[in-house]
């Protein structure tokens, strides 16, 4: 299992939570997600979200596997290799996100003369696209931008549709937002402050929907 800081619908307090997906035997793909939730009279109890058999959702394998095979990474990560670098691969976390679900994979690079490795990219992906940038903003955007689930804006048939200008100026102004919320929140957790940090994960989580919302569809 891997543990982290959330807050589930309905709550109002962060919870540190493990949190652990489900395969079935012999196959790659995902069936389950569970938590096993830590913190207060919720001690020892556990949060499933089973997916219905008709959706095929990617285990982390497979994610993994998606990951390796994308030729500009797989090139950059070799490359790195060879020059007396090491590249470390953080752990693969699947976060349930509304209706979707977000993988999200740390790479660190560690120097030959260094002891500490430093985080050099951040992978990010969804069932049906694969994105990665030095920054969790910069990942983010590229994630969205062209992705084909996005969920369209209902609008009355008369209001034209936004330019392709517009929508690029509101996706950045929404990742500056998604950005600061998730610097706020790691600021706030860091210095024990978990009420006004899980105020900043509900802002970052309701920016996440407008950007959905708001990236451009196939």
């Amino acid at each position: 299992p891997f543990f982290v800081l959330t807050r589930f619908p309905g709550e109002r307090n962060l919870e540190f939570v493990s949190i652990f997906p489900f395969t079935p035997a012999n196959r790659n793909n995902m069936i389950a997600w569970m938590a096993g939730r830590s913190d207060g009279e919720k001690y020892g109890t556990l949060r499933t979200y089973r997916f219905p058999k008709t959706r095929f959702v990617d285990g982390p394998l497979q994610v993994q596997a998606r990951i390796d095979q994308d030729p500009q990474l797989s090139s950059q990560l070799t490359l790195w290799n060879q020059q007396g670098s090491t590249v470390i691969r953080g752990n693969l976390l699947v976060i349930p996100l509304e209706d979707t679900l977000l993988y999200a994979e740390p790479i660190y690079l560690k120097a030959e003369r260094s002891p500490m490795p430093e985080l050099r990219l951040v992978v990010l992906a969804t069932q049906d696209r694969l994105a990665y940038a030095p920054r969790f903003s910069d990942a983010l955007t590229q994630l969205l931008e062209g992705r084909g689930d996005a969920v369209p804006t209902s609008a009355p048939a008369s209001r034209p549709e936004p330019s392709t200008e517009a929508r690029a100026t509101d996706l950045r102004s929404l990742v500056d937002r998604a950005n600061q919320a998730l610097a706020d929140y790691r600021r706030l957790t860091s210095e024990g402050k978990l009420g006004e940090a899980g105020a900043k994960l509900d802002d970052l989580k309701t920016i996440l929907q407008e950007m959905n919302r708001s990236a451009p569809s196939k």
